[in-house]
């Protein structure tokens, strides 16, 4: 449906079953993010919050919540927007099927946003007070804008054209800033925004930023989109809409989203910085407080009959999981013409987007030789490792497509087994030190600083996996309670990692205790972990508790390790200490009093009862 604004989407839900509306007095300090999680968890309906107490304004939440949902909000405009895609891929299809692509040259149109003299967002004006003062965990630094849509333009060539729409974190209560007169603002490395503030420290002018929140779902959609740098995100929000999206003119400021439900309007210093956070974040860890820019309000517009959207992110899988897959089956088909030899790339979700990517690539150098080793997979690797927000992994395991034609990159369980069946850990391990990580990432020697390892397998296997535990292993004294996470897959239990310290001994002398022949070598992965049952228990605390808790080129070892010009291998198991560190971000845990609030709502019943 091509919504005009949230309201016509959430009453369009709520007619056809998506949506329960919740009449009760809800607090938006920590019970309605509890809430939230846990209609989430259990596969359930869309909520509209008629009654926040204190606030004026309702609140709506897990729009996302299924990607079932998520196609049907953009059912009449998802083909297109896909066909568009495909289009970029193939031009040439056009021509074989005139008839699939009729509606291009309207898609084309929509996709040109749209200058308008006035707006429905700025009917009314009112004060960051006044809004839903949102918090979803207990340790949270304040109230923030969980579905934010931030939009700046280039200072150098102002306009729509070279406009970003970005989801960056808005802290708008708590820390230092001004009550109803500053809000924070977390944007990290690799974002268009970053771009826009730099050309405005040199050009010396002011940064106009302005913070829509609600409007049509397809804005939210394209805030979260990773399109090329200078691409407006309005282009594709429009064509996912189904129709051009207005924005109001303004005179020496940055326009304004017309059919937006608020807006906050300001201008940020280039040069000043407050602390913001901590934040529950979708790594499952808080993130820190650190120094992030201001932005100093001017006006808060929102439009008759507001609706807040919201979403609650923590430890995955959570809604935001469905942006990922929404993003992904629309731009899957685009990977291959972006990065030539790739077949397939997923960003895992469990282990929290950033540190962990799988690919499918494919060795073509030597066509008239059997592939052996892995040889273009390297190239290909760096060609991912250099696009946008990809370039945040820490951890790339890369196959050979012909090592299984028919693998699936979403079938992480036979994606590592086929992995871990012919990596050769003298050879293929390749680590890039002291570089750039995710700011959300707490596992480096400091915030943005870390490391990454690339992982490459090609040619014939090499070993088969254990899917048991040997009954006479041997372990040193203090590590135990072996479990196996995967065929070829060992965690180990040891003592918790030293208070304070930023490194212990427990894995060299850990590796260090096994020659070349022990049976400990029969798995190719051998996990260092504080509870090795909780680890092992389930695929997602496997990928969590690895890929969240270790810094690739600190926290990777191996029996039997050496360094050969320059390149670091093992000839036994490789050894990764996915122990907790006593740098890394606190995990997140839900307000006892709270959970307790609304087990007694559920108890209770009801419909919304049902659900939690």
């Amino acid at each position: 449906m091509g919504y005009r604004n949230l309201s016509e989407c959430v009453h369009d839900l709520e007619r056809n079953g998506h949506l329960i509306r919740i009449s009760d007095a809800i607090d938006a300090n920590l019970e309605a993010a509890e809430i939230h999680r846990r209609v989430y968890h259990s596969g359930g309906p869309a909520l509209l919050f008629e009654n926040i107490s204190g606030c004026k304004f309702p609140m709506t939440s897990n729009l996302f919540g299924t990607l079932d949902r998520a196609r049907f909000i953009f059912r009449d405009t998802l083909k297109n927007v896909q066909r568009a895609i495909q289009l970029k891929v193939d031009p040439s299809d056009a021509m074989r099927h005139p008839l699939k692509y009729w509606r291009a040259p309207f898609i084309a149109l929509q996709m040109r946003p749209q200058l308008v003299r006035s707006g429905q967002v700025m009917q009314n004006e009112t004060s960051l007070t006044a809004l839903p003062q949102l918090k979803s965990w207990p340790g949270d630094g304040g109230a923030f804008i969980t579905l934010p849509q931030v939009y700046t333009e280039d200072v150098r060539t102002p306009g729509l054209r070279k406009s970003n729409l970005g989801m960056y974190r808005v802290q708008i209560s708590g820390n230092e800033y001004q009550v109803n007169r500053e809000v924070g603002m977390h944007y990290q490395i690799h974002r268009g925004i970053g771009v826009h503030h730099r050309a405005t420290i040199e050009s010396g002018k002011p940064f106009r930023v302005n913070v829509f929140v609600g409007g049509n779902p397809a804005m939210t959609v394209a805030a979260v989109m990773p399109l090329p740098e200078g691409m407006s995100e309005l282009t594709f929000a429009g064509a996912l809409a189904g129709h051009r999206i207005k924005m109001v003119r303004q005179v020496n400021a940055a326009s304004i989203y017309s059919d937006a439900d608020f807006c906050i309007v300001g201008t940020i210093d280039p040069h000043r910085q407050l602390p913001e956070g901590p934040f529950g974040d979708h790594l499952g860890y808080y993130s820190l407080v650190h120094d992030f820019p201001v932005l100093n309000v001017e006006k808060v517009y929102h439009r008759d009959g507001a609706i807040w959207p919201f979403t609650v992110v923590g430890r995955p899988p959570q809604e935001d999981t469905v942006f990922g897959e929404l993003i992904h089956e629309l731009t899957g088909p685009v990977i291959p013409t972006v990065l030539p030899g790739i077949k397939a790339v997923n960003a895992v979700d469990a282990a929290g987007v950033h540190p962990l990517l799988l690919a499918i690539g494919s060795e073509r150098y030597v066509p008239y030789q059997p592939t052996t080793q892995p040889q273009e997979l390297l190239t290909q690797a760096n060609a991912i490792l250099g696009q946008g927000q990809m370039s945040l992994a820490k951890y790339l395991w890369i196959i050979d497509q012909a090592s299984d034609p028919s693998l699936d990159i979403n079938d992480i369980e036979r994606f590592f087994f086929r992995m871990l069946e012919r990596v050769d850990w003298t050879r293929d391990l390749h680590f890039q030190t002291r570089t750039t990580m995710d700011t959300l990432d707490y596992s480096g020697s400091g915030i943005n600083q870390g490391s990454k390892v690339v992982i490459a397998a090609a040619g014939p296997a090499i070993r088969e996996l254990p899917t048991e535990v040997p009954s006479d292993l041997q372990l040193p004294e203090q590590c135990g309670d072996p479990q196996l996470c995967l065929p070829g897959v060992l965690a180990i239990s040891a003592p918790s990692f030293p208070s304070g310290a930023r490194s212990d001994s427990v894995v060299n002398r850990f590796c260090d205790s096994f020659s070349s022949g022990h049976s400990i070598n029969q798995f190719p992965l051998v996990l260092i972990v504080d509870d090795s049952k909780f680890t092992s228990r389930t695929l997602n605390n496997f990928l969590w508790t690895v890929f969240t808790r270790s810094n690739p080129a600190t926290d990777i070892a191996g029996v039997g390790s050496s360094t050969i010009d320059k390149h670091w291998g093992c000839s036994g198991s490789l050894v990764i200490d996915a122990r907790v560190k006593p740098h890394h971000a606190p995990a997140l845990i839900e307000d006892p009093e709270t959970t307790r609030r609304v087990d007694a709502r559920a108890a209770r019943g009801g419909t919304l009862a049902t659900y939690l």
